[in-house]
């Protein structure tokens, strides 16, 4: 099969279209036939070595955490999916390949493409877990930083579909469809907190921040203390006495009832654009460098 590996860490010319092995699933395991893959920041720190303080790569390493395509094989135990069934959710050999092997992965819904299944899973498991550390009820008011990106935009819609008031900073130009998901859109940077406290009188319950470019002291002064502050992006949470919250959490049920509620239209990520496996390079870079309103997804 063709893949996508990198034997060293670096820039995007690490990235190299290779010919390697078809694996095999083991117990508890699918093959699927990759039919797009999605692109995350996550992506490009791994390959430029700079989470390897934070946990091991084994090289030569396939990128690529999330996928959706068709079964092609199934492992010892699975009895949920069968051959020929169309399924998303984690991989565990790398999404960017022909092939991969996952063993968190569920059936994709019809109403969802495959780019957009793909561009699902990750995203909605850190909206859910954040969301969960802050323990966000209907009726409460969350403030979610970079709410028009991936994971904001997840987390917007599930924090909606709790019966939370989300208020969400973007730049200018993503209020609009911020407004039309039901979101309280203010423009980030100087004067944040006053823009915040007009729209949000009552006060703001609780804080996700997924941008990590100073917003935790505005959070804190909004908040009164560091209470319900949860942040995805900022090392500086600990000289706050913020929440990081980093560790992904793989699990079948949740990412079943996230495909139940994108194919009721209440959890939908939007892909901004779609790239050849061969140019993985230059969707890593978009990913690094771009604004793109959406997930970059790949396609095999």
């Amino acid at each position: 099969m063709k893949a996508i590996r990198f034997g060293e860490f670096g820039g995007p010319e690490v990235l190299r279209l290779v010919d390697t092995d078809t694996p095999d699933p083991g117990p508890g395991q699918v093959r699927l036939r990759v039919v797009a893959a999605a692109v995350n920041p996550i992506d490009y720190k791994i390959r430029s070595g700079s989470m390897a303080g934070v946990f091991t790569t084994r090289l030569p390493a396939v990128p690529g955490a999330e996928a959706a395509g068709v079964v092609d094989a199934v492992g010892e135990g699975v009895s949920h999916l069968a051959v020929g069934d169309e399924a998303f959710g984690f991989t565990d050999t790398g999404g960017y390949a022909q092939y991969a092997l996952a063993s968190t992965v569920v059936r994709k819904p019809e109403e969802l493409s495959f780019e957009e299944a793909a561009a699902l899973s990750l995203v909605a498991e850190t909206a859910q877990r954040t969301l969960d550390l802050l323990a966000l009820a209907a009726g409460e008011t969350v403030l979610i930083h970079g709410a028009a990106g991936g994971v904001g935009t997840a987390a917007v819609q599930l924090a909606l579909a709790r019966g939370a008031r989300v208020v969400g900073t973007a730049s200018p130009a993503r209020h609009s469809a911020l407004r039309a998901l039901g979101v309280t859109p203010v423009a980030y940077g100087n004067g944040l907190v006053a823009r915040v406290r007009e729209v949000a009188p009552d006060g703001i319950d609780a804080v996700l921040d997924t941008v990590g470019k100073g917003a935790l002291p505005d959070s804190v002064e909004l908040r009164g203390g560091t209470d319900r502050i949860v942040t995805i992006a900022d090392p500086a949470a600990a000289d706050y006495g913020v929440v990081y919250s980093s560790k992904a959490v793989r699990d079948i049920g949740q990412l079943g009832e996230h495909a139940r509620l994108a194919a009721e239209g209440r959890l939908r990520i939007p892909v901004a654009e779609v790239f050849p496996l061969a140019d993985a390079g230059r969707a890593q870079e978009a990913s690094e460098h771009g604004h793109a309103p959406g997930k970059l997804v790949l396609k095999p």
